[in-house]
């Protein structure tokens, strides 16, 4: 088995901003890091601004009861030192950073500002990003800046009792037959402030306990099949897994482009997405204003909640949408057939 692309070659980032009441950071437990370890991966990077608090040992397993005392240790930090006292030969690195989020209005320019330019810097030094958020919001401006750098992106998102495990589509491969869709390709709204308008409950993640691990453990795994895949990030989805398995050369079977599973069924459903012209995060207009004014675009997406959908073309698919509902109506006419819809 030519197990040729891991090592200390390859750079992860994982980006978890932490949410303070305890919910599930995923890369953030000793099953998941250990498994990259043992494949091979020397370099681990986390991102989080959050504080250990006293519910979050049991679940992440990185964290003792130590750590939520005095406040509770900065978890990113933290991870890090937990994983040298696993393998002291581990090169991990934490930062205590809040990602800039769209539809979130920007209070400390400066402060913002030197975020994302650390963020930035992170994702051009890293080889893979892995998307580990309690918002949809929060994984906007790391899948932008993965997209537009031509990194290998990772996202996974707890329900209750379900998950979702995916792969971003590459650069290379963007609007092709292959060209597969991010987290955000499937939305017909851009992300906005998601927690503004929620209850203290509402804004946690309560999942069941072993979602966490599942999920992680796909992610890795789907890590390593895309880096041993001959094409690498630009592998084609898997649709079929039986057929293809057995006719892929692909030492570690098939590449899906997403796994969504459903802990009451005990049940994965391999799910491909196309990506979209439309995405608020990693299509063409998207990345070229990105690309043209930097930070200055980020502030507006943060600044202006309508702005993305404008400029990624979302708002016109929406008044084409309400165009196509207003112009149809259901008949009054004794006439009519009662199901029929007639042009009004």
């Amino acid at each position: 088995m030519p197990i040729a692309r891991c090592g200390d070659t390859w750079k992860l980032c994982c980006e978890k901003p932490a949410c303070k009441r305890g919910c599930h950071s995923m890369m953030n437990g000793i099953t998941a890091n250990s498994m990259f370890q043992g494949w091979g991966v020397n370099k681990v990077t986390f991102v989080d601004n959050g504080s250990v608090s006293f519910s979050n040992p049991v679940r992440q397993p990185l964290f003792n009861f130590k750590d939520c005392l005095g406040g509770g240790a900065k978890k990113a930090l933290r991870a890090a030192e937990a994983l040298k006292e696993i393998y002291p030969g581990v090169d991990s690195t934490g930062h205590v950073l809040s990602v800039p989020m769209a539809g979130h209005p920007v209070v400390d320019e400066d402060k913002a500002k030197a975020e994302f330019e650390v963020l930035k810097k992170l994702v051009e030094e890293h080889d893979a990003i892995f998307l580990l958020m309690d918002t949809r919001e929060s994984r906007w401006l790391p899948t932008l800046l993965g997209k537009a750098n031509g990194k290998i992106v990772l996202n996974a998102a707890l329900g209750f009792d379900t998950f979702v495990v995916m792969r971003h589509g590459s650069l290379t491969t963007a609007g092709s037959k292959d060209g597969l869709g991010c987290y955000f390709c499937n939305d017909v709204v851009a992300p906005g402030n998601s927690t503004k308008a929620q209850t203290l409950d509402q804004q946690c993640t309560v999942t069941r306990p072993g979602i966490a691990a599942i999920a992680s453990a796909l992610l890795v795994e789907l890590f390593v099949s895309i880096i041993q895949h001959p094409q690498g990030a630009d592998a084609p989805a898997t649709t079929s897994p039986d057929e293809d398995n057995i006719k892929s050369p692909h030492p570690l079977g098939i590449v899906p482009h997403q796994i969504r599973g459903y802990l009451s069924r005990f049940n994965n459903v391999i799910v491909t997405g196309k990506d979209y012209s439309c995405c608020s995060a990693c299509s063409g207009r998207i990345l070229d204003l990105y690309l043209q004014d930097g930070w200055d675009f980020v502030k507006r997406a943060m600044n202006e909640k309508s702005y993305i959908e404008e400029v990624s073309g979302l708002k016109e698919v929406q008044r084409l949408a309400d165009a196509v509902a207003e112009g149809i109506g259901f008949s009054d006419s004794d006439d009519a057939d009662d199901d029929e819809l007639v042009e009004i």
